[in-house]
């Protein structure tokens, strides 16, 4: 259980586009060998010089200054005047005359150096953007109305317009799942910033109604035996439901969880085994069946418990873990979707309320109203004016189920799919030819594109050499991205 709540208190962070890494918090003086500025300032004080811009910390990191800052933004970008609040940002520093890249996990930002992998292929700079209106970058009060992907891609608008004074070259932006997803709609509003996107497993949820393609995926996905087992497990939760529902109150009791938000331990219960599939492809790969009870319908009930907790988390709907994600279920209620899946295998009469609408995970003070039409839009736009645009997927993510898709219009872009991945897909885990196509386009739009690279793109390779601090492939636990 204590596992499970690190999980959901962790940064959303996908294998390959961000990795944190633990640093001590003493100042780096300006003097690392391959750490310069084309100006005499230095960095810090060009930093500093912005206005609205303030130092949080800066912490050392070998051939890079590293810079936790706030920038002051507009509560509402179509009304600068009517407030602000803080937003925190960091900037990994290498040299003003690398290109950047712009990462945001569309959730929270870490605070520790870390590379996503378009920073460590081109060997640049990175800067990492908190999304609004998670903590701290909270306005007080809080006016829900104002978060929305218009809003949230005018922060990086502006975040961008500052920074390119210093940062001059080519700038790319990326981000995994929501991240993703917040590169995409920035590139939607803002198509003349960036020189390239870079967007991992990123949902796209057209027409919310409409799920049939989710439950297609859980039909084939793996293999029968996994898929089998899992199903077995996921069911027998549910047939066994008062004695485990015991055992969940006794483990709320112990750690003060309370289930206000979603309305009952029971609601919280079913969420959360309903979520027990889809969250084992969402984080597992096909080769972790083997840790599936096999038998289900003879397995204790210690042993189901466990395993729909270490890949569910029991902590997940309590309001302590509900409240830190409040903004993504608030988009999700009002703009992103969420999917809806079917579940063959269980029948009718063990489930009682399905797959709960993001409504149920939001304290009920807080006004929600879905607009359809917001990813149609932006889903139109892809399709037709998408320019230096890649999309990674995993092949075994349930949230490549529903993606973003290539049409006539779109120039110099690309969908990729890893094979046998999941929801920590990268260019990296792409089979060789597509792996190189998308390593040089990259270094190609970023402005760093070797000769050789130019002349034949299948010996393209990162420019950066791979650190196990800064690149470490950590798959941290987030709240499937369906709530």
């Amino acid at each position: 259980m204590r596992k499970a709540l690190r999980w959901l208190l962790a940064l959303a962070v996908l294998i390959g586009t961000l990795s944190t890494a633990g640093a001590a918090t003493a100042a780096q003086p300006e003097a690392t060998g391959t750490t310069r500025t084309t100006s005499s300032a230095d960095i810090k004080d060009q930093l500093l010089a912005i206005p609205g811009m303030s130092l949080i910390q800066e912490k050392p990191y070998t051939g890079y200054r590293y810079f936790v800052l706030n920038y002051t933004q507009p509560i509402d970008h179509r009304h600068p005047s009517k407030g602000t609040f803080q937003q925190r940002i960091t900037v990994l520093h290498k040299d003003v005359a690398r290109p950047t890249v712009f990462f945001t996990s569309g959730y929270f930002v870490s605070t520790n150096p870390g590379r996503s992998e378009p920073t460590r292929i081109i060997d640049g700079n990175q800067v990492s953007l908190e999304y609004r209106f998670f903590t701290p970058s909270r306005p007080n009060p809080a006016n829900w109305s104002k978060l929305d992907i218009w809003q949230a891609a005018s922060d990086q608008h502006r975040v961008f317009t500052a920074l390119k004074k210093i940062y001059a070259n080519k700038w790319l932006s990326t981000g995994g799942s929501k991240g993703g997803m917040t590169a995409t709609y920035y590139e939607r509003f803002y198509p003349r910033d960036m020189d390239g996107v870079v967007a991992y497993v990123a949902p796209n949820d057209v027409v919310n109604k409409e799920d049939s393609a989710y439950d297609r995926f859980f039909a084939n996905v793996g293999t029968k035996e996994c898929r089998d087992r899992l199903n077995a497990v996921q069911r027998e939760a549910l047939v066994r439901r008062e004695p485990l529902e015991k055992k969940y109150a006794e483990v709320a009791a112990a750690e003060g969880y309370t289930f206000t938000t979603i309305g009952s331990l029971d609601r919280a219960y079913e969420a959360v085994v309903l979520d027990y599939v889809w969250g084992f492809w969402q984080y597992s790969l096909l080769a972790d069946c083997e840790s599936i009870p096999a038998d289900a319908k003879n397995a204790t009930d210690d042993d189901i418990w466990t395993s729909i907790d270490t890949i569910s988390g029991f902590s997940f709907y309590t309001d302590q873990g509900l409240e830190p994600y409040t903004p993504y279920y608030y988009q999700a209620g009002t703009q992103l979707g969420a999917p809806t899946i079917k579940f063959p295998h269980i029948e009718k009469k063990y489930i009682r309320y399905g797959y709960q609408p993001p409504r149920n995970f939001v304290p009920r003070d807080i006004s929600m109203k879905f607009q359809p039409w917001a990813m149609r839009d932006v889903d139109s736009w892809v399709q037709h004016h998408a320019r230096r645009m890649m999309f990674v997927y995993g092949q075994n993510d349930p949230w490549g189920a529903e993606r973003f898709r290539l049409g006539k219009g779109a120039k110099d872009s690309y969908v990729f799919t890893a094979p046998g991945l999941n929801h920590g897909a990268n260019v990296a885990g792409l089979v060789p030819e597509q792996k190189a196509l998308a390593t040089a386009r990259i270094l190609e739009w970023a402005g760093v594109a070797p000769a050789a690279v130019k002349s034949n793109p299948s010996v393209a390779k990162p420019l950066a050499t791979y650190d196990a601090r800064l690149d470490k492939r950590n798959l941290e636990r987030e709240p499937t991205l369906r709530p």
